[in-house]
């Protein structure tokens, strides 16, 4: 058997349209008269890598068990290479799902583990072991863990363990129930770069869920923010950070300030919930909200240096390592300030400064 999967992932650069491989039509998943999933329409393309966030109980999780077939449709289509799958039951699908618990056999060893699904094809035993052996090198796995039980690895290595697991029943697409969430931060840091990794190197279709923003930032082709049922927006990692569609996804990307407006003139506006006046670079409704990225929010010596500016007061500071971040507050709102090199406010104590940033900086959007 071959030791690299078949799939070959599409040119990023080519344009013409392409069918996609997976897609999802209307659907919907009720539970007496509560949608969990309503009517979600989505299109995965062959060999990309799409990761579902969302907050909890926004449906993300069913939407999942649905397309890897252990929950049936209330309604809707789910089509895989043109085919209705909605009744096709999980083992005949050629789709994989890798669990938050792993499901790992604990009184089998490694190679065991990963060679399982072939043993179950009634593959030759040489063979199953090969190919173990050649997902165990994919994955980081040692050769010599092949003999060692699963239950004396450590939460990384059962992880890769899985993975491979999956990667033995050779799928068309590997869905992804929050694989790394068990695990602590410097272990889920390095697990997220080698997934992204093992992607590349494979050409599978990923579609994976989390909870992790930034896991969805590192490792993602497209990000698809789930609501109440609902797919509220999907692009890339930048598209959605930057150019949110709504107040709901830019802050749930991340730390925003937001100040609600009404416009006075032009692009000029009034702070409803706070005195001022917000210039923006475009506008497209009379009433809406200013969100300023912490980052492009500045600690300024001067009014001139930025085309909007407020006055707060510094409540605290953070170093992050690479930055600083700066908590501050205005009346009773408080802002959210990251700069890559510190300010010096050694003479601040509990007096003003200026905070800015320029139209081009900011974002509005109308709900």
């Amino acid at each position: 058997m071959n030791s690299q999967p078949s799939v070959v992932r599409p040119d990023p650069g080519r344009t013409e349209a392409r069918p996609p491989v997976l897609r999802v039509a209307a659907l919907v998943k009720a539970f007496g008269s509560a949608r969990a999933v309503d009517r979600i329409d989505l299109d995965v393309q062959a060999g990309e890598f799409l990761t579902i966030v969302g907050p909890s109980g926004c449906g993300k999780t069913t939407l999942l068990r649905m397309l890897a077939g252990l929950e049936v449709p209330s309604s809707g289509d789910i089509l895989l290479n043109g085919a209705r799958i909605n009744d096709l039951p999980p083992n005949k699908r050629p789709t994989c799902m890798v669990f938050q618990s792993l499901a790992l056999f604990p009184h089998r060893s490694v190679g065991e583990n990963i060679a399982f699904p072939l043993k179950v094809r009634s593959v030759k035993p040489a063979i199953r072991t090969a190919r173990a052996l050649d997902l165990m090198k994919l994955m980081r796995l040692p050769a010599d863990y092949f003999s060692r039980n699963v239950m004396k690895c450590s939460g990384g290595e059962r992880q890769r363990v899985a993975l491979a697991r999956a990667f033995a029943y050779d799928p068309e697409i590997l869905f992804f129930d929050e694989p790394l969430s068990a695990l602590d931060y410097k272990l889920k840091k390095s697990l997220e770069k080698e997934l992204k990794d093992i992607h590349k190197e494979t050409g599978k279709t990923f579609v994976y869920i989390t909870h992790s923003l930034e896991e969805a930032m590192v490792m993602s082709d497209r990000i698809a923010v789930m609501n109440e049922g609902r797919i509220v927006q999907i692009g890339t990692p930048a598209d959605i950070y930057t150019r949110p569609v709504n107040r709901f996804v830019a802050e749930f990307m991340g730390e925003v300030n937001i100040f609600p407006v009404r416009r006075r003139a032009g692009v000029v506006y009034d702070g409803t919930d706070f005195p001022g006046q917000f210039k923006v670079s475009a506008a497209a409704s009379a009433e809406g909200y200013v969100i300023v990225r912490p980052e492009f929010m500045r600690i300024l010596s001067r009014r001139d240096e930025a085309e909007n500016v407020i006055e707060a007061s510094l409540y605290n500071s953070y170093s992050l390592g690479s930055r600083t971040q700066y908590r501050l507050t205005a009346g009773d709102k408080a802002l959210i300030v990251e700069q890559s090199r510190a300010a010096d406010l050694s003479s601040a104590g509990d007096a003003r400064v200026l905070v800015g940033w320029n139209a081009a900086d900011a974002l509005f959007v109308g709900d």
